[in-house]
């Protein structure tokens, strides 16, 4: 504020001196103009010098020291502290603020920028993988009923065996786009579940008994250990649960490459829950291929998996019938170790 009154002395002195300045000039005029009398020069002096000295000092007021004002006000708000050297606190936590929210905004966009590549990754396989599904038993169809067309309807000896490939190839087909129908379903929570009380450890045995023939193709011995004889009752869709069982038991057996194939089905009674285990002696999963193992088609070996048939949507429809009923599955597993599927269900 010091220089403030500092710059308004000197508009002042400016002020006097343009007047000064006229009146010499006013004198020079009177000097060589004889005609003129002397109280129209005091008149005429006084006058200019009032005129003159309130404009000058009004433009200078209105352009001049306002704008010098401001300007030594934001000095003086953005001048460091003469005590400590230091900037004030609430312009420094101001500075810190936006500094902090512009980083937080980049890693937010960097963060999303990751997503969407990932999300794209993820499309372009799924659609390079369901279209190598949907494409096999397509041009297995096509094959048959061509060769059957060409002559072979005729010979006693293939057309039967051929008219058999066409429906298996045609039942893969129609299994797939029943999955896919389901997975939608799962998704959008149209397929609502039938909840009813029925014991796991029943349920468990129907299940070994309906997979028996299986289990002798893929020379697996399947065992069922329980914690005690009493039911173990569960709050559940029946229906699905078996539909849960039958695709993580019939995955073990299908991958197990040992000499003596084992799967074991275990329930534990864990406080609010029950949790049921499929463990089994197989040749394991790769760390790097466990966490996308419950994605749609997606196969830790694709030619040997497609061998040993499938949808390669068995352990996505598991994972989404588990979590339609709020619980939850997690995988462990280990290279030429085997693999463990475990899932809970809530107690009746």
């Amino acid at each position: 504020m010091a220089r403030y009154r500092e710059t308004r002395s000197i508009a002042v002195y400016l002020a006097l001196g343009a007047s000064l300045s006229v009146i010499l000039l006013t004198l020079i005029i009177f000097w060589l103009d004889d005609q003129l009398l002397w109280w129209h020069l005091l008149i005429g002096l006084l006058l200019i010098f009032l005129i003159n000295y309130l404009i000058t000092l009004k433009t200078l007021d209105r352009y001049v020291y306002k704008k010098v004002k401001l300007i030594y006000k934001t000095i003086g708000a953005a001048k460091p502290d003469q005590s400590n050297g230091k900037t004030p606190q609430k312009q420094t936590e101001s500075l810190e603020g936006v500094n902090r929210a512009m980083l937080e905004w980049s890693k937010r966009q960097r963060t999303e920028i990751e997503e969407l590549k990932k999300l794209a990754v993820y499309r372009r396989e799924f659609l390079g993988n369901i279209s190598h599904e949907l494409k096999t038993p397509i041009f297995n169809i096509q094959g048959y009923v061509l060769t059957l067309l060409d002559g072979g309807l005729e010979d006693e000896n293939i057309n039967r065996t051929y008219l058999m490939h066409t429906e298996k190839s045609i039942n893969r087909l129609i299994a797939i786009v029943e999955d896919l129908e389901e997975i939608s379903k799962l998704e959008s929570g149209e397929l609502k579940l039938n909840l009813q009380q029925f014991d796991i450890n029943e349920l468990s045995k129907d299940v070994l008994e309906f997979l028996e023939m299986k289990s002798r193709k893929y020379k697996t011995k399947v065992t069922l250990e329980k914690q005690s004889d009493k039911p173990a009752l569960v709050k559940a869709d029946k229906k699905r649960i078996r539909q849960v069982l039958i695709n993580l038991i019939e995955n073990a057996m299908k991958y197990g490459d040992k000499e003596e194939n084992l799967v074991n089905i275990r329930i534990f009674d864990a406080d609010e829950n029950y949790l049921i285990e499929i463990k089994d002696n197989g040749s394991g999963i790769s760390e790097e291929n466990l966490p996308r193992i419950f994605e749609r088609f997606y196969r830790v070996d694709k030619g040997r998996s497609r061998d040993k048939g499938g949808t390669g949507l068995g352990l996505a429809i598991v994972k989404h019938i588990v979590e339609a009923h709020e619980q939850s599955i997690t995988v462990r597993s280990q290279l030429e170790k085997g693999t463990n599927i475990t899932f809970t269900l809530e107690k009746a």
